[in-house]
């Protein structure tokens, strides 16, 4: 069996097959469906530097609402502008990178599988898993230094990143008690059994997101939040009433990928579940007064609530070593996951843009 000449490979070779790894990774993973080039995409995709007198950097624009009632009748115009609030909010970027290597020349000879296939397949769900896992922890304000489920993340190089989690603004974190949301910013010790989801939450969460100027997604002419929860959260949902009926009565007929395998309520809430939303499931420390209650993060999502730079394309490098009877192939990808915040007249000061954390009971 002839080794593979790895070294002989062209720029073009090695872009080809980072391209492979990459664009498989990005449309496959969960978050995909959410993402756009444009201020009416709940994670807004920054593909191109902007010119700064520091030099070219990622930036998403920010436009919040006029508040202004202007002028009446033949009053003079002139003076009487209001100036646009408009946010610029740089994205710092970093490298996550993995490599895959093989046994040796043995174990390739008892293999039928091409040893780029491989390796792309390993490199291309490592890369499709971590950008859900971060995004999510991204929008959920928790530290890489855990996985979704709370548990410890060990040995992982993800805390250093130069783009970090940011914990929910003031007015952008919700505890829902079971009949009620929250009046402040709670912390989870005020969870009990009885902060199970129901169709309450939902209407609840979303008159509150208007309230407080979330933007909501436009799509056919209307708007829309996204709803983030763990399986476990649905199905509390399924089981309340005023859910099913909101549902049934939602009458959605639409092939954009952004409903894909949702479930779309009466009042325009799109629900996706997802297993990485965050919970305490993997921690001995829960929620409760005592700690002990199971609990979840679930997210309300509108316009811009997660910012992404995808600029440059990935890195794809191979090599020989050990006298050539081993390889190794490994891929880099520049990336940015940022959740933009801006000042809200509304609130009285800076608060998450896009996003509403609501801490509930996961039965």
């Amino acid at each position: 069996m002839a080794a593979t000449d790895f070294a002989s490979q062209t720029s073009e070779q090695r872009a080809y097959w980072a391209r492979k790894t990459w664009q498989p990774a990005r449309n496959e993973s969960f978050v995909s469906k959410f993402m756009g080039s444009d201020e009416n995409s709940m994670i807004h995709v920054i593909s191109e530097y902007t010119k700064t007198e520091k030099g070219d950097k990622a930036i998403i624009t920010l436009l919040a609402d006029l508040l202004s009632d202007g002028v009446i009748g033949d009053n003079q115009r002139e003076g009487n502008e209001e100036a646009m609030s408009i946010y610029d909010f740089e994205l710092p970027i970093d490298l996550i990178s993995h490599a895959v290597k093989n046994k040796g020349k043995l174990s390739d000879q008892k293999s039928t599988v091409s040893a780029r296939d491989k390796a792309r397949g390993q490199l291309q769900y490592w890369l499709q898993s971590r950008l859900d896992e971060l995004s999510l922890l991204s929008l959920s304000g928790i530290s890489y230094a855990y996985k979704p489920d709370g548990s410890a993340r060990s040995n992982s190089p993800f805390p250093g990143l130069a783009f970090q989690p940011t914990a929910p603004t003031s007015t952008r974190r919700r505890t829902w008690t079971g009949s009620s949301l929250s009046s402040s910013a709670n912390t989870t010790g005020s969870l009990t059994t009885l902060s199970t989801a129901s169709y309450k939450m939902i209407t609840q969460s979303v008159a509150y997101a208007r309230d407080h100027y979330i933007k909501p997604i436009v799509k056919g002419g209307k708007e829309y939040f996204v709803l983030l929860v763990k399986p476990g959260t649905l199905a509390q949902l399924k089981n309340d009433t005023d859910f099913k009926n909101a549902v049934n009565q939602s009458g959605l007929g639409n092939n954009n990928p952004f409903f894909t395998g949702a479930i779309t309520t009466i009042d325009g809430v799109v629900i996706h579940e997802h297993r990485l939303v965050y919970s305490t499931t993997g921690t001995a420390t829960k929620w409760g007064a005592g700690t002990d209650v199971e609990g979840t993060r679930s997210l309300l999502c509108g316009a811009q609530a997660l910012a992404m730079a995808d600029i440059t394309p990935p890195d794809w490098a191979e090599e020989m070593f050990d006298l050539n009877s081993k390889y190794r192939i490994g891929v880099d990808k520049m990336l940015s996951l940022i959740k933009p915040r801006f000042y809200s007249a509304i609130d009285g000061g800076i608060q998450d843009f896009g996003v509403l954390a609501i801490d509930h009971h996961l039965s």
